[in-house]
């Protein structure tokens, strides 16, 4: 009988089929709040022991991925979007999206699965899928309070995580939903952030949703200042946190921007100057949930 394992992440079914499709199994606790019951349909089919896999395709884009020290590329021909992930000690991991079954497969079950490699790869291929429904993974940090979320974004090394840490050390209530990669979609007329099986570092994987109360951009400075961010300047706080390589396809890029301002139609946008203290937090919070409050 043939494996099959279902998730529901962000309000969709992620199916996955095949040898590769337990992913608890496989040691990625942070699918198990995830797992449901197989029925129905599915948003994203993945066949993961596809042994057919060589598809050509011109390249987009390549990038490292560094929590596999692996090279990836990504492509797409008439018929799928591909991704390929590749190391010197791991055999290649190969991804496809079918752009017209919407539907995805992928080798990593007949080449000897690797963790790493099978993670990254469905957090592509599902934001294929997801992108395609105004929504998306964020590069962030997400925090809840009151029933309402924030959603700290910024490069790498700013502090995203120390930012909410902070929330949660001096601002009663505070919690932490995802410190990496929630989703961030529209359900019922509403912007919601959604946890996800991919959190980073910090191993916070909760299957919760909230209503988004705003998006913070965060940059080091040596005093605490807020402002609120409208146009061109809330845009360029959150399109970079988006999946970037989607930005080098017309196709997802579209949706991807489709996205982006359904999400700032339904939400504030702040830029945060901060210190790494709990004045900060404060700060920020005050603000955020004031002007809400308003």
């Amino acid at each position: 009988m043939e494996k099959i394992h279902d998730y529901i992440i962000a309000s969709a079914r992620l199916r996955l089929r095949g040898v590769a499709s337990d992913m608890v199994a496989m040691g990625l606790r942070g699918f198990a709040p995830f797992e449901v019951e197989p029925k129905g349909e599915a948003l994203l089919e993945v066949d993961t022991a596809c042994e057919q896999m060589s598809e050509e395709c011109d390249i987009l884009t390549e990038f490292d991925f560094e929590e596999g020290q692996a090279r990836c590329s990504f492509g797409r021909n008439a018929d799928y979007w591909v991704l390929r992930i590749a190391s010197a000690t791991q055999p290649e991991h190969i991804f496809l999206y079918d752009r017209h079954t919407k539907c995805a497969r992928t080798n990593a079950g007949v080449v000897g699965c690797n963790p790493s490699f099978m993670r990254f790869g469905l957090w592509f291929v599902f934001n294929i899928a997801m992108v395609q429904h105004l929504a998306a993974a964020v590069h962030s940090s997400v925090i809840v309070k009151d029933g309402r979320a924030v959603m700290f974004l910024g490069e790498s090394g700013t502090g995203k995580s120390t930012h909410t840490r902070l929330w949660r050390e001096n601002i009663a209530g505070a919690t932490l939903l995802n410190d990496d990669s929630p989703f961030v979609g529209v359900e019922d007329g509403r912007v919601v952030v959604y946890g996800s099986p991919w959190s980073g570092k910090t191993p916070c994987y909760k299957a919760e949703s909230y209503p988004l109360l705003a998006i913070v951009r965060l940059s080091q400075a040596p005093h605490n200042r807020i402002r609120p961010l409208k146009g061109v300047q809330a845009i360029g706080a959150l399109l970079p946190s988006l999946p970037p390589a989607f930005a080098f396809d017309r196709e997802l890029e579209e949706h991807t921007l489709a996205t982006l301002s359904a999400v700032l139609r339904g939400v504030k946008a702040y830029h945060l100057e901060c210190l790494p203290n709990g004045e900060a937090a404060r700060l920020s919070c005050e603000t955020v949930f004031g002007d809400a409050d308003k």
